[in-house]
């Protein structure tokens, strides 16, 4: 058994919250907002997750100090742009034996940096080991409903990964290892802004043709940044990568694939966050990939199409068009 702190009580913490409890360990869960957390401590029920209950050993803890006190391993389940600040936050009561798992998805906009490079800047209490990312395709609504799901648990101390493997699993959740942590955080993040690209397909009114060829052409401009920013090729091949990438841009549930197939049907991207009460990581991570694109000379059609279509209002179809009529290529080269 395990003294547990969520960070966040979002979708995603909360479901982590009910595995971790349901595989009895001792979990505590922070919120920034005292009270949206006495409301849940009250209901014990999350807005955003109909028919769930929390489980009844889950405390709540409002206070970042005495909800990390004493704990073996600290959860971040916020979204990406809340991540550095919390993690300053959290610099001066962190012991160096404690583990932190990273479950955001996404790139710091400014610095471009992945989401554990950011924790440890903040944190320089811990080494780099005991920082992991816990990714992959999972839907908090269907990990709730004890839908099998698989993720990876990734870092460079693999022994730390086990311990979380260990902690996580469950006959629901199956959790893998991976030494590649670049890769994992990588693919999880990157493949949101080709989600938007699918969700546009849909709202656009294309099929799965062209749905297929942006997943498949999406990946491999993920490839080629990764591999260039020191990821292992085959990690895109795992649950970050290919699957969390079919999930991503296929689901009911994605808030990526929502924002592209409302982008494709003429609202605005004002209009589509307004409207919207949780976070779609791959608008801001969009940024991220054209700079990086950039950055590592790396040719990324598909990813900057959508850039362009979030912030310089460009028209969807005029886009798709313009992805089908550029030079032509090798598949395996270009």
């Amino acid at each position: 058994m395990s003294n547990i702190c969520v960070l966040g009580c979002g979708t995603w913490g909360s479901a982590l919250a009910q595995i971790l409890a349901f595989n009895d360990h001792n979990v505590t869960m922070w919120h920034y907002d005292k009270n949206k957390l006495l409301k849940i401590n009250k209901d014990c029920s999350h807005p955003n997750l109909p028919n769930f209950t929390y489980h009844s050993s889950i405390s709540f803890d409002h206070d970042l100090k005495s909800a990390i006190k004493n704990t073996d391993l600290i959860v971040i389940a916020t979204p990406s742009k809340s991540v550095r600040s919390l993690s300053r936050l959290l610099g001066s009561h962190i012991s160096p034996e404690q583990i932190i798992v990273s479950t955001s998805k996404g790139l710091e906009s400014k610095t471009l940096k992945r989401m554990s490079e950011v924790i440890r800047e903040e944190i320089n209490t811990i080494s780099e080991k005991n920082i992991i990312a816990l990714y992959g395709p999972s839907h908090a609504e269907e990990v709730i409903k004890k839908f099998p799901t698989a993720i990876v648990a990734a870092s460079q101390d693999i022994e730390n990964a086990q311990k979380a493997q260990s902690i996580f699993s469950s006959e629901i959740l199956r959790v893998y290892t991976n030494k590649d942590i670049v890769g994992v955080e990588l693919g999880g993040s990157l493949k949101n802004v080709i989600a938007i690209g699918v969700g546009m397909c849909d709202g656009v009114g294309f099929g799965d043709n062209t749905k297929s060829a942006i997943i498949t052409r999406g990946m491999a401009e993920i490839i080629r940044l990764g591999v260039a920013m020191g990821a292992r090729k085959e990690t895109f091949s795992g649950l970050s990568g290919i699957g969390d990438m079919i999930a991503t841009c296929l689901s009911k549930h994605s808030r990526n694939r929502y924002v592209g197939e409302s982008l494709g049907k003429g609202k605005s991207l004002e209009e589509i966050m307004e409207s919207m009460n949780m976070v779609a990581e791959g608008v801001e991570t969009a940024k991220s990939i054209e700079s990086l694109s950039l950055k590592y000379d790396i040719d990324m059609p598909i990813s900057n199409a959508v850039c362009k279509i979030l912030f310089e209002g460009k028209d969807p179809k005029s886009m798709v068009v313009n992805l089908m009529t550029r030079h032509l290529g090798d598949e395996l080269s270009n």
